[in-house]
């Protein structure tokens, strides 16, 4: 269960990249509060997620799965490049991740 709200945890740290992006320098009050919500709720997924998965995974796997998805809402939102190398990176990421997972350690 506690990786499944580390996930959580990564998707809402999307929300919380994607709201500083429309909320234009904090100068938009909506875009900054919804970032807020989902810088909180973003950092308590991890902080529960540390409890049973060891800190330095949980973290990895927290940041990786954000960095990876923010990658692709950038190219499917923000008409982002989609190079080769681009998603090939995004993929090392995403299997980083599953390495970590499968590692045995929690």
């Amino acid at each position: 269960m506690d990786w499944i709200i580390l996930l959580i945890g990564s998707v809402c740290e999307v929300g919380w990249l994607v709201g500083m992006k429309y909320a234009d320098g904090f100068t938009r009050f909506w875009p900054s509060a919804i970032m807020v919500f989902f810088m909180i709720a973003s950092i308590g997924c991890l902080g529960v997620a540390v409890k049973t998965i060891p800190a330095g995974t949980a973290y990895a796997v927290w940041t990786g799965g954000s960095i990876a998805a923010v990658a692709i809402v950038g190219v499917l939102l923000f008409h982002e490049p989609a190079t080769p190398l681009r998603l090939a990176s995004v993929l090392l990421i995403v299997a980083g991740m599953v390495g970590l997972r499968l590692s045995g350690v929690e």
